[in-house]
């Protein structure tokens, strides 16, 4: 299975910013992590972080022929981005679909945090386990099938 995995904004930022929330990870150990799981579900990714929402779009546009299934962390895009929702479920009518994660349990953040607009276009939300948010997401897509079979 081709996975995209995708970070939103900040997370770049991962082992400096807020250890307390997001944990002393850095994205590229993150990143490590993550490849190492997928390929041990004979999964080939492509890893992509920006902090840009124009840049985003782009590259699940850009993405969309060659993934067949997509794992992201919008980010802060996440309780406010229709654009990026729409490049989701653009995606997801194209058979790509795509599992929203986040390290911390947004449920239980500031309120502004709570919503998603982008859950709606996706499988599954799943946050709150750290890094393994990702790889519970990548799991449940192998263990499932939930790809175009491209």
């Amino acid at each position: 299975m081709n996975l995209l995995i995708l970070h939103g904004p900040n997370l770049n930022l991962l082992g400096e910013r807020e250890p307390e929330i997001y944990g002393s990870m850095t994205l590229a150990e993150l990143n490590a992590k993550i490849g190492a799981f997928a390929r041990e579900l004979r999964c080939k990714t492509r890893i992509r972080q920006s902090n840009s929402e124009g840049e985003l779009i782009d590259i699940l546009h850009a993405n969309r022929k060659w993934a067949q299934a997509v794992v992201f962390n919008p980010g802060a895009y996440t309780h406010y981005s229709y654009a990026l929702r729409d490049a989701v479920g653009a995606i997801a009518s194209l058979g790509v679909p795509t599992i929203e994660v986040h390290l911390s349990d947004i449920k239980k953040r500031e309120k502004f945090r709570r919503t998603s607009v982008i859950a709606p276009a996706c499988l599954k939300q799943i946050s709150g386990y750290g890094w393994e948010s990702y790889t519970r997401a990548i799991q449940l897509l192998a263990a499932t099938g939930k790809t175009h079979g491209r």
